[in-house]
């Protein structure tokens, strides 16, 4: 059984829930910006690796980022995102959009290895990815390339794309809530999953929360094409 476990291992399949204080004391951690999120994450996103989104288009997931994303500074791809940035509400966030390259491939083979250039290049230190479903051994090899380059994959998708278990760093369940996010911890390296908490956004972005459930029952349309996978 001991072989198994180590076998399983090596391979990033299974992690044991423990050496996490370690790993945080030499700089492996990124703080979120959301103390509530700091504690369930033990400190924060993992500074190198991949984590895995799973969420609807549109309800707060940039902004959940944006805090990590600004401390950073490298650049940070952004690849295959749903609609084109909107540069002037990065920039009002406080986001330097001077160290945001986006990237819009035309088919999902060029997306896989658009980022797995950017995350080893040692230039960006954030990929944003959105994609769909994904084999295992594409996410090693994205897994591969972020610890080359020391880089961290935010790999967004949805839900019903999310079937099946990927050899990622943390995986978080995303859905609305009044006042900001849902947030579910599927999956942590060298920790445990977590039940649904709220995660408070509207301190940080009360334009977000003002009119959430009359932009509940409109949702764009691209948000239904994201949703329905068409």
């Amino acid at each position: 059984m001991s072989n198994l476990i180590e076998l399983l291992q090596r391979q990033d399949l299974v992690w044991q829930g423990t050496g996490l204080a370690e790993r945080q004391q030499q700089g492996a951690l990124t703080a979120t910006g959301f103390a509530e999120l700091d504690k369930h994450l033990q400190g924060g996103f993992p500074a190198v690796g991949v984590v895995d989104l799973h969420t609807d288009l549109g309800i707060g997931e940039l902004r959940l980022l944006l805090p990590s994303l600004m401390q950073q500074s490298g650049l940070t791809a952004v690849i295959s995102p749903p609609a084109r940035l909107n540069a002037d509400a990065l920039q009002r966030t406080g986001m330097d959009t001077s160290k945001l390259l986006e990237i819009t491939p035309e088919c999902s083979q060029e997306a896989l290895w658009a980022a797995e250039q950017c995350l080893k290049s040692g230039a960006c230190n954030s990929v944003l990815l959105w994609h769909g479903a994904l084999q295992v051994h594409q996410v090693k090899r994205l897994q591969l390339a972020a610890q080359t380059g020391e880089a961290c994959l935010y790999l967004l998708r949805h839900a019903h794309q999310a079937q099946g278990t990927l050899p990622v760093s943390l995986s978080l369940g995303l859905s609305p809530h009044a006042r900001g996010l849902n947030v579910t911890v599927k999956k942590r390296k060298g920790g445990w999953a977590q039940a649904q908490f709220a995660l408070d956004l509207s301190s940080r972005w009360p334009e977000l929360t003002e009119h959430f459930h009359t932009q509940s029952k409109e949702m764009p349309q691209a948000a239904r094409q994201y949703r329905t996978g068409r």
